[in-house]
């Protein structure tokens, strides 16, 4: 059980860190490496100085609930995690991590409705792109897909995980 528990404990930190790496960082549509853009930023690589020129995106209510879920995402895997410290040194042996699971479930939730949401509305959101037919989802859009099971399947071992050591 204790292997168990530094599993889920690793795979937490894993998908945390990745989840916070989707939410900020420049890459959720790229149009063949001269165009970025991701929830806040759109970026034009100049050729001329062979910098990255960035511009905040228009907004959308579709790109805000984005935002907003990822956002959410982030903030509910972290409390988890802390949830999840304090539960492991207060607990009594056998206790359950519900909280922590339940918290780990929404945030997979609310990651799973945002990607869902920039899947389906990349029209309406990408719409001061030159050209987004000619673009391809990022590396940040794929990284928070993988992190949608990665949360839900960590929640799930929370709720079924028992604390088997006294801290």
């Amino acid at each position: 059980m204790a292997f168990l528990l530094m599993t889920v404990t690793v795979l937490h930190l894993i998908t945390l860190a990745m989840l916070f790496i989707a939410t900020i960082e420049k890459s959720w549509w790229t149009l063949d490496d001269v165009e970025n853009v991701d929830l806040w930023h759109k970026c034009i690589h100049d050729n001329n100085t062979d910098t990255w020129l960035c511009a905040s995106t228009t907004e959308n209510e579709w790109l805000q609930s984005v935002q907003a879920l990822m956002v959410l995402s982030v903030v509910l895997c972290s409390i988890s995690f802390l949830v999840f410290l304090g539960q492991l040194f207060t607990m009594s042996k056998g206790g359950l991590f519900y909280f922590t699971g339940l918290c780990q479930v929404f945030a997979g939730l609310s990651a799973f409705a945002a990607v869902l949401i920039y899947t389906f509305q990349r029209q309406e959101i990408l719409q001061d792109i030159r050209d987004p037919s000619k673009g391809r989802f990022g590396y940040c859009f794929i990284l928070a897909w993988v992190c949608v099971p990665l949360l839900l399947c960590s929640g799930v071992l929370y709720m079924h995980l028992k604390k088997s050591v006294k801290a």
